[in-house]
C-alpha cells in the first residue's frame, strides 16, 4: 500500500495525469459546446479517430507536423459540420447520426491506413513524427513543479488553456450567449433575431475542431504513430465528463481530469502486484460510477423542483 502511495504522490504520476488528460479535457470542451448549442455530438469519438489518422499520413508523407495537424483537426471540423447537416439539413436524430459518423470513421481509418501502407495494424511503419514539448525556462529546475509542468506537449498546454478560454467564450462574447440562448430556447432566440442554424453550425464545427485536437494529440503528442481504433472509447468518456460537469466549463475540467487521473492511475498500477484485468476495467467503472451520480443528482434535483413550487 506504501508503494501505491508512493507512486501516486510523485511528479512523474502528475506529469502523467495531465498528459493522459489532454485528450479528454479536449473532447469534453467539444462536448460541451456542441450540448450548449442544442444538438448532442455522439460522433466525438469517430472526429478524434479521422483527425489521429489524418494527422498522422499527411505528417507522415509531406514531412510537415504542422500541416498534418492542421489537416487532422480540419478533418474532425468537417465531421462536425456533416453532423450539424445531418441534423439541420435533412432532420436526422442527432444521436442516430454521431453513430453513423463514428462507425463510418472506425471503418473508414482502417481501410485508409490498408490501402496506403497495406497495414492493418496502424502507421507504425511511416514517420510522422510528433509535436513539439514546451520547456518553461526558469521553472524546470524547481523541485516538482518543473517535474511535472516542464517538458509536457503544446497541446497539453492548450488543453488546460481551453477551460478558461470556453469560459470567456460562453460568458464574455455575443456569440457565446447566442450559444447558449440557442440551445436553452431556440425559439425565443430567432424571435430576437439570432441566426439559430449559423450559431449551431458554428457551435458544432468548434466542437469537431477541439475534437480534433485530441485525436491529433494521441497520434502526434502521445505516441508518434495512429494504431487503428486507438481512442478506444475516450470519445464517450469525454461525453460522460460534460453532463458530470453540469454543463459548466470548469465543472467540465474537473471531470475530464479526474478521469484522466483515474486511466492514469490505471497505468501505474499495471506496474504492481495488480490484477491486469481489473487494472483496465478501472477508467471505464468511473465513467459508469459518474453516469450513475449524474442520473442522482438529476432525479433529486427534479424531486426538489415540485416540492419547492408547492411552497
Amino acid at each position: 500500500m506504501s508503494s501505491l502511495f508512493d507512486v501516486v504522490l510523485s511528479s512523474a504520476f502528475l506529469a502523467a495525469v495531465l498528459r493522459i488528460a489532454t485528450p479528454y479535457l479536449l473532447a469534453a470542451f467539444g462536448g460541451l459546446v456542441a450540448e450548449r448549442a442544442g444538438i448532442s455530438n455522439i460522433a466525438l469519438e469517430g472526429q478524434m479517430l479521422s483527425a489521429a489518422c489524418t494527422g498522422a499520413l499527411v505528417a507522415g508523407y509531406s514531412g510537415s507536423v504542422a500541416l498534418g495537424a492542421l489537416t487532422g483537426v480540419a478533418t474532425a471540423t468537417l465531421l462536425g459540420l456533416l453532423l450539424a447537416a445531418l441534423r439541420l439539413e435533412l432532420g436526422a436524430d442527432a444521436i442516430i447520426a454521431g453513430i453513423g459518423l463514428n462507425l463510418l470513421a472506425s471503418g473508414g481509418t482502417a481501410y485508409a491506413v490498408y490501402t496506403l501502407l497495406d497495414d492493418k495494424g496502424g502507421t507504425t511503419g511511416l514517420k510522422s513524427g510528433s509535436l513539439p514539448t514546451v520547456t518553461l525556462p526558469g521553472i524546470e529546475h524547481i523541485p516538482v513543479v518543473g517535474e511535472v509542468l516542464s517538458g509536457q506537449n503544446m497541446i497539453t498546454w492548450l488543453a488546460f488553456l481551453a477551460a478558461p478560454f470556453v469560459a470567456w467564450l460562453f460568458f464574455r462574447t455575443r456569440f457565446g450567449f447566442h450559444l447558449r440562448a440557442v440551445g436553452e430556447m431556440p425559439d425565443a432566440a430567432a424571435s430576437v433575431g439570432i441566426a439559430v442554424r449559423r450559431v449551431q453550425y458554428t457551435g458544432l464545427a468548434l466542437s469537431g475542431a477541439l475534437a480534433g485536437l485530441a485525436g491529433v494529440f494521441l497520434s502526434m503528442g502521445y505516441v508518434s504513430f495512429f494504431v487503428r481504433d486507438m481512442t478506444a472509447g475516450r470519445g464517450f468518456i469525454a461525453l460522460a465528463a460534460v453532463f458530470l460537469g453540469g454543463l459548466r466549463p470548469w465543472g467540465v475540467f474537473l471531470a475530464a481530469l479526474g478521469f484522466g487521473a483515474a486511466e492514469a492511475l490505471a497505468v501505474q498500477l499495471g506496474t504492481l502486484d495488480v490484477p491486469p484485468q481489473l487494472v483496465s476495467t478501472i477508467p471505464y467503472v468511473m465513467t459508469l460510477a459518474a453516469l450513475a451520480l449524474y442520473a442522482w443528482r438529476r432525479k433529486r434535483r427534479g424531486r426538489a423542483v415540485p416540492a419547492a413550487a408547492s411552497l
